[in-house]
């Protein structure tokens, strides 16, 4: 879709919804998760027109209680997502929760009627992806996985450009996450679980631990009880946009490499990983660094064709030709050198991308009214989602993996097939089918 296309659908999207919509036809919305990405998300939500936020849960009171505000007190609160999805009127549920909490909510609601806004990465495993995905197509449900990338103007121009061939054939993207945490997040001791945290509830299916401060809040993501690292969380952004600009699906063969071995801070997940993606004709690389900044630094994301590279971060892009000495021949003149996003503020913070972060959400609601598949339909995120999780194994098990997906496993390798799942704490249990 050429980016000024874009731009315009979103723009008729959004004033047909205001124009068709009633005062009183409006999306209830619920969320479960209401912390650091579920509170910015819920924003965006309410800013929406015909949007009522009608349901809230989390196991922290305190965030409840912050979201019941933000909806002057008309939504009810719950610390057992169950209990919201019983609520009868609400149309859609946001699960903005950390990776292990994804599949059961997500699941719950759409077998519940509900459609479904979920954080990216889709789930914490391969099979719980599956099982997502599995649900959203049998109940009909719309799932927009948090992606929000998708919905960038300038990631659309980007995508357009790169598939129309003026950068020359693209054989190698290069993406990562690079910055220096030395000497790691600080070590914290075991402590006793902060009033109104339903610690309990807050682990669910995974492994029981003490309450630990680096283990709930933002810092879940080092451990794998709750998360694969930056590969499933920056990695799931970028590697997202490399699969959308090349439209492939499945690697054919994971390569990984690393481990956590320089932050000393008690976390798991690696510090130094590089993996490697081969797909036909197409190599795509992953490169975690946190305890060096070297000459770069961020989130970085760079095409690499034959007659030009893109670079691409929420900042916009720049285009740099191949030119040694001379123009290359066939070399597309038109191709714009530079492309730069309007709203950029912080860098570092997913609050300074609004116009993104709005345009997911509307892209979503609007097909909560059209039934239309949404820009980051759930089969894109259980796409992006294996591809996440077979680097991750791979390095992990210290061998190349690839995947079968007639049997959903990892051929001739079974004990690296059974990471493709994690056994569940009861009393929670995961369907092998929905």
């Amino acid at each position: 879709m050429r980016r000024r296309d874009f731009i315009a659908r979103s723009a008729v999207a959004a004033a047909s919804y205001r124009r068709v919509m009633g005062a009183n036809d409006r999306i209830h919305v619920g969320i479960v998760g209401a912390g650091i990405q579920g509170s910015v998300v819920w924003e965006q939500f309410l800013k929406q027109p015909n949007v009522s936020g009608a349901a809230v849960c989390d196991v922290y009171e305190p965030h409840v209680e912050r979201a019941v505000a933000k909806t002057n007190g008309e939504a009810r609160g719950y610390k057992d997502f169950r209990k919201l999805m019983e609520q009868k009127g609400v149309d859609a549920v946001i699960v903005a929760t950390p990776e292990h909490w994804h599949a059961l909510p997500a699941i719950t609601a759409c077998q519940t009627g509900k459609d479904v806004y979920v954080e990216k990465p889709l789930a914490l495993t391969i099979h719980e992806g599956k099982l997502i995905l599995d649900a959203a197509r049998k109940y009909n449900r719309v799932v927009q996985v948090g992606s929000m990338q998708r919905s960038g103007a300038h990631y659309a121009r980007a995508v357009e450009l790169i598939r129309s061939g003026k950068i020359g054939d693209v054989r190698h993207i290069s993406a990562g996450s690079i910055r220096n945490l030395m000497p790691g997040f600080a070590r914290r001791a075991d402590e006793p679980v902060p009033p109104g945290l339903d610690w309990d509830m807050y682990l669910g299916p995974a492994p029981v631990n003490p309450f630990n401060k680096l283990r709930w809040s933002y810092h879940w993501r080092w451990f794998w009880d709750y998360s694969g690292g930056q590969m499933t969380n920056l990695g799931a952004h970028n590697l997202d946009i490399a699969r959308w600009a090349m439209n492939v699906k499945i690697p054919t063969a994971v390569a990984g490499f690393g481990g956590r071995y320089s932050l000393e801070d008690g976390g798991e997940t690696p510090d130094v990983q590089e993996v490697i993606f081969q797909y036909p004709k197409l190599v795509i690389t992953w490169s975690v660094r946190e305890m060096n900044r070297g000459t770069a630094s961020g989130s970085e994301l760079e095409f690499h064709g034959t007659t030009a590279s893109l670079k691409i971060n929420r900042n916009g892009f720049t285009v740099v030709p191949e030119e040694w000495g001379k123009p290359v021949p066939g070399r597309d003149p038109s191709v714009p050198r530079e492309f730069h996003a309007q709203a950029v503020t912080d860098p570092g913070s997913e609050k300074e991308f609004p116009d993104q972060v709005g345009v997911h959400v509307r892209n979503f609601l609007d097909c909560v009214r059209s039934r239309n598949r949404p820009h980051a339909d759930v089969e894109e995120g259980y796409l992006t989602n294996l591809m996440c999780h077979l680097g991750n194994i791979s390095m992990r098990m210290g061998r190349s993996v690839s995947w079968d997906p007639d049997k959903q496993e990892i051929r001739g390798d079974p004990e690296a097939t059974r990471m493709c799942s994690r056994p569940y704490r009861a009393p929670w249990k995961l369907m092998e089918k929905v």
